[in-house]
C-alpha cells in the first residue's frame, strides 16, 4: 500500500494557501484510475450535517479527494514523515457553542457539508488539541490540513 504525504512547513499546522498546495499536489498524483474494490466510502449524517471520512490506502484516498459537494475538507497528518492518521476526534461547534458534529476515530480525510455560518473546529489526537475558527458564510469551500508534530 502506498503512503501519501502532506506538505508542511517546519512541522506546524497548515491552513489556507499551503493547504491548497497540498491538495493540488495530491490531486495531481491521483489522476489515474481507481480500483473500486479498495474504496469503502459512505456518506453519513449527524444532526442534519452530511459528512464522509476515510482515505485509507491509495485508491480510497484518491477517491475521497475527487468527491465534490462538501464545503469543509479536513486532512490529518502527524510526525516528521507527515503520515496520514485515521484516529482523530473531531468536534464542530456552531455559532452558539453547541456541537453540530462529533466524530471519534475519524480521518485521515474528513469532508462535511455544513450550513452557512461560523464554526469552531476542535480536533484532538493523543491528547493534543488543535482549534480553528472557520467562516462558511460566503458559500465557499474551506480546507484545513491539520498536522501534529508528535510521532505518537
Amino acid at each position: 500500500m502506498r503512503s501519501l504525504r502532506l506538505l508542511t512547513l517546519s512541522g506546524v499546522v497548515l491552513v489556507g494557501l499551503t493547504g491548497l498546495l497540498a491538495s493540488s499536489v495530491q490531486a495531481e498524483v491521483c489522476r489515474g484510475p481507481i480500483d473500486p474494490s479498495g474504496v469503502q466510502l459512505e456518506q453519513q449524517q449527524q444532526n442534519g450535517v452530511n459528512f464522509m471520512f476515510g482515505g485509507i490506502g491509495w485508491d480510497e484516498s484518491c477517491a475521497i479527494q475527487r468527491i465534490g459537494g462538501y464545503n469543509l475538507h479536513m486532512t490529518f497528518s502527524t510526525g516528521r514523515a507527515n503520515e496520514y492518521v485515521p484516529d482523530v476526534k473531531v468536534a464542530i461547534q456552531g455559532p452558539k457553542g453547541h456541537e453540530v458534529l462529533t466524530l471519534d476515530e475519524a480521518g485521515p480525510i474528513v469532508l462535511t457539508r455544513l450550513p452557512a455560518g461560523k464554526y469552531v473546529v476542535v480536533t484532538e489526537r493523543n491528547g493534543h488539541e488543535v482549534r480553528h475558527t472557520i467562516d462558511l458564510r460566503d458559500g465557499g469551500v474551506r480546507t484545513l490540513n491539520i498536522h501534529w508534530s508528535d510521532a505518537s
